[in-house]
């Protein structure tokens, strides 16, 4: 059975140690994941940048920034021992971020929202496509899904 979350967070909490005597910056494991490969291509590269982040809920309003440098020690510890599945589009907002003049700005996870494949071509030839955009999504609770007239069932997702 994995960890229970932190106060303040709906999934397992990972840690940043950056500096020497710094405090620990707490960030969920999966954002955390993103950051870090982020963060390891630009360090790989000589580069120095911005890493910012809004305060958690158990925390004083607010938000943060470090100056990340390849000289300043830096450590990620994850709560869960099983790495995230890596999101590609999350990665690249966040590359594109740390390439910007403000930096990387730790943002939520977007989810792609458009339709959903039922497998079948002429249905989905047939079919007007519909999509929302993206939205950002925290957790999802499916009672019943349909997907082309069949019950596919339901269940919760989180991020």
């Amino acid at each position: 059975m994995g960890k229970q979350p932190r106060e303040g967070y709906g999934c397992p909490v990972g840690t940043m140690y950056y500096g020497g005597g710094a405090m620990p910056i707490h960030i969920e494991d999966r954002a955390l994941a993103h950051l870090k490969v982020v963060i390891a291509t630009k360090l790989r590269r000589d580069e120095s940048f911005t890493v910012s982040w809004r305060h958690p809920d158990d925390q004083p309003r607010g938000r943060s920034t470090i100056w990340v440098h390849p000289s300043i020690p830096l450590r990620f510890v994850f709560d869960d021992p099983e790495p995230a599945e890596l999101s590609r589009t999350w990665i690249e907002e966040l590359a594109n971020s740390a390439n910007s003049t403000g930096g990387i700005m730790l943002i939520a996870e977007h989810f792609d929202t458009g339709p959903v494949p039922t497998g079948d071509p002429a249905a989905e030839a047939e079919t007007e496509k519909v999509s929302l955009g993206t939205i950002e999504v925290e957790s999802l609770e499916i009672d019943k899904l349909k997907v082309a007239g069949n019950d596919v069932g339901g269940g919760a997702l989180s991020t």
